[in-house]
């Protein structure tokens, strides 16, 4: 690091520092927010894993029913997925909300009395499904984010608050020891006079 021992360079290292120690708390609170909401949706993933194998395991029975309605396929496909944007520190996430599916229309007395709870359950699947992507796509936007505001943390703590300290240390320093130089100087000068005086007087 390179420093200029001026007064100039001195007040400059001063702001720098003041703007650093400013800043540094912010980044601090955005890290902690950042890592308490990945640990929030990190939890809802799990959960949704979860309840989704149970209804896996609890339709297990059944799905091979399937295979004589084929026509179920089209009724679980999302027309739409809504989502909200949530924001933490800053950073925009999506969080699901619900799916909008194309109306199941059949014939009530040709299809099996099953259908109906068959489809409202693998949507439900298909919601889940849904669901754990859209939370793990935002487990992925804020490790990212939380990565970058780390590594500025970092820098701020660890590489530019000590180079300020340290660089207002060396100069306060330098221009300490030129200060007493020049009293020094001053008072050599000031001897050398007076005893100028004193010859020319002796004389």
């Amino acid at each position: 690091m390179k420093i200029k021992f001026t007064q100039g360079e001195l007040k400059r290292q001063r702001d720098a520092l003041r703007q650093y120690e400013r800043y540094l708390p912010t980044l601090q609170l955005k890290k902690q927010q950042l890592q308490l909401e990945i640990l929030h949706q990190q939890s809802a993933h799990r959960e949704r894993k979860n309840s989704l194998s149970e209804k896996k395991k609890s339709a297990e029975n059944w799905l091979g029913l399937l295979v004589g309605a084929p026509e179920i396929r089209q009724w679980l496909s999302p027309e739409k997925i809504i989502t909200a944007k949530k924001n933490i520190a800053g950073i925009d996430i999506l969080v699901f909300e619900c799916i909008d599916f194309e109306k199941a229309e059949y014939d009530l007395f040709l299809t099996p009395l099953w259908m109906d709870a068959g489809i409202e359950i693998l949507r439900d699947m298909v919601s889940l499904q849904e669901e754990i992507q859209v939370i793990e796509n935002g487990i992925s936007i804020l490790k990212h984010e939380l990565r970058i505001t780390t590594q500025r943390v970092n820098l701020f703590e660890k590489i530019k608050i000590p180079e300020a300290t340290e660089a207002i240390r060396l100069i306060k320093i330098y221009i300490g020891d030129q200060m007493t130089n020049a009293v020094g100087r001053s008072k050599i000068a000031k001897n050398k006079i007076e005893e100028a005086n004193f010859e020319e007087v002796a004389v």
